[in-house]
C-alpha cells in the first residue's frame, strides 16, 4: 500500500511538471531584425590636409566654430614659394621683353630680312635682264652665270632668314607661355599656404597649434556638417545580404537611455572590412535628437520584415531548428520569421496544438 502511494505521488509530480511547461502557440505581430552597433558622425565629415609643407602660422578658427565654404581656417608660412614666385615673375618679364620689346631678336632678324629682300629684288632684276640678253645672244656666258648665282643666293638667303624668323618667333612665344604658366603655378603655390574649408559646416577638431611643423601627410583639422548627422553602423557578413536601402532602423543611443529613435538605411558600403568581418552601413534619422555629438554610440535593429497575426512559439521550445514536442510526440514544423524571443510556424501545428518545452 505504501509503495502504491509513492508511485501515485511521483506520477502526480511528473504530470504537474509537464503541464507547467505545456503551452499553446499564440498569434502576434512578429518583427525580424538585424542587430548592429551604432556610432554617430556628422554628414560630409572630412579631414583637411595641407598640400604644402611649412610652419603653422595661425589658426583662424577654433573647435566648435561654424565655417563657410572657402573660408580660411589655417595659415601656413614658408618663404621658399614666395621667392620662387618672384623668380618666376622676373623670368616672365624677361620673356615678354624678348618677345615684345623694341630691341628683340625678332626685330634684328626683320632688319636682315628687309635688307635681304632688297638684295633679292635687285639680284632678280639683274638676273632676268641678263637672261633676256643671253637669250638674244647678247653678253657673255660668265655674266649670265654670275647674275644667276647672285639671284639664287639672294633667294636662299631670304628664305633662310624668313625660316629663322618663324622659328625664333615660335621659340619666344613658347618661352613666354611657359613663363606665364610657371608664374601662375608659383602664385597658386603661395595661395596653397592658406587651408580653406570645402563645405559649410563646423570645425570638430584642430590637430596642430601655431609654431608646429606642417606636412602633407598629417591632417590639420576635421570638418563636417553642423546640422546633419548620419548613423554609422557595422553589420555582420552573414546578415548583409538581407539589408536594403530605405529599410526601417530602430536606434538606441547610450546618451538617450529611455528613447528609441527611428531612421532609414541610406547607404550600403560594398567592401567588407576583413579585420572584423563586417560591412559598413549608413542610416539617417527620421526625427533626430535635439543634441548630437560625433562619436555618440549605441545599438540599432534594422527591420527586415514584419507580419501581423502570425502563429508563433517561443524560441526555447524549438528542437533542432525545426521540431517540437507535442502530445503526438516529436513533430516536424516549417519555420518563418523570428526575433530574439519568438519564431513563426508556417506548417506542422495549429493554434490548438499543445507543445512542451524540451528537457
Amino acid at each position: 500500500m505504501k509503495s502504491l502511494s509513492v508511485t501515485i505521488l511521483v506520477f502526480i509530480i511528473f504530470s504537474c511538471s509537464n503541464d507547467k511547461d505545456k503551452i499553446l502557440p499564440t498569434e502576434r505581430l512578429l518583427t525580424e531584425s538585424v542587430y548592429s552597433s551604432v556610432t554617430i558622425q556628422p554628414d560630409s565629415l572630412y579631414q583637411a590636409y595641407a598640400i604644402v609643407s611649412g610652419i603653422l602660422d595661425k589658426n583662424f578658427v577654433e573647435e566648435g566654430d561654424t565655417v563657410l565654404k572657402d573660408e580660411a581656417i589655417i595659415q601656413i608660412i614658408n618663404q621658399a614659394p614666395k621667392l620662387n614666385a618672384k623668380n618666376a615673375k622676373y623670368s616672365l618679364e624677361l620673356a615678354r621683353e624678348n618677345y615684345y620689346g623694341s630691341a628683340t631678336v625678332l626685330n634684328g632678324i626683320l632688319d636682315q630680312i628687309n635688307a635681304a629682300q632688297l638684295k633679292y629684288k635687285n639680284d632678280s632684276i639683274n638676273y632676268f635682264r641678263q637672261k633676256n640678253l643671253w637669250e638674244q645672244k647678247i653678253g657673255s656666258k660668265k655674266d649670265y652665270d654670275t647674275k644667276k648665282l647672285d639671284y639664287e643666293l639672294s633667294q636662299n638667303n631670304l628664305q633662310t632668314l624668313q625660316n629663322s624668323y618663324d622659328r625664333t618667333k615660335n621659340e619666344l612665344q613658347t618661352a613666354l607661355r611657359q613663363s606665364e604658366n610657371n608664374y601662375q603655378t608659383a602664385l597658386i603655390s603661395t595661395k596653397d599656404f592658406t587651408v580653406k574649408s570645402k563645405i559649410n559646416g563646423k570645425v570638430y577638431a584642430i590637430y596642430k597649434e601655431p609654431g608646429e611643423i606642417v606636412n602633407t601627410q598629417e591632417p590639420l583639422a576635421s570638418i563636417g556638417s553642423a546640422t546633419n548627422f548620419i548613423i554609422d553602423m557595422l553589420v555582420d557578413e552573414v546578415d548583409i545580404v538581407r539589408i536594403k536601402i530605405n529599410q526601417e532602423v530602430l536606434i538606441h543611443l547610450d546618451a538617450y537611455k529611455d528613447n528609441i529613435f527611428k531612421g532609414k538605411v541610406s547607404k550600403i558600403y560594398p567592401k567588407k572590412d576583413e579585420r572584423n568581418q563586417t560591412f559598413r552601413i549608413e542610416a539617417v534619422f527620421d526625427n533626430p535628437p535635439e543634441v548630437l555629438y560625433p562619436g555618440l554610440s549605441g545599438e540599432a535593429n534594422i527591420i527586415i520584415a514584419k507580419k501581423d497575426k502570425v502563429l508563433t512559439i517561443p524560441q526555447a521550445y524549438l528542437i533542432d531548428d525545426n521540431k517540437l514536442k507535442t502530445d503526438d510526440g516529436i513533430t516536424t514544423i516549417k519555420v518563418g520569421l523570428q526575433d530574439l524571443e519568438y519564431i513563426e510556424v508556417l506548417e506542422g501545428i495549429t493554434k490548438d496544438t499543445h507543445i512542451y518545452k524540451p528537457e
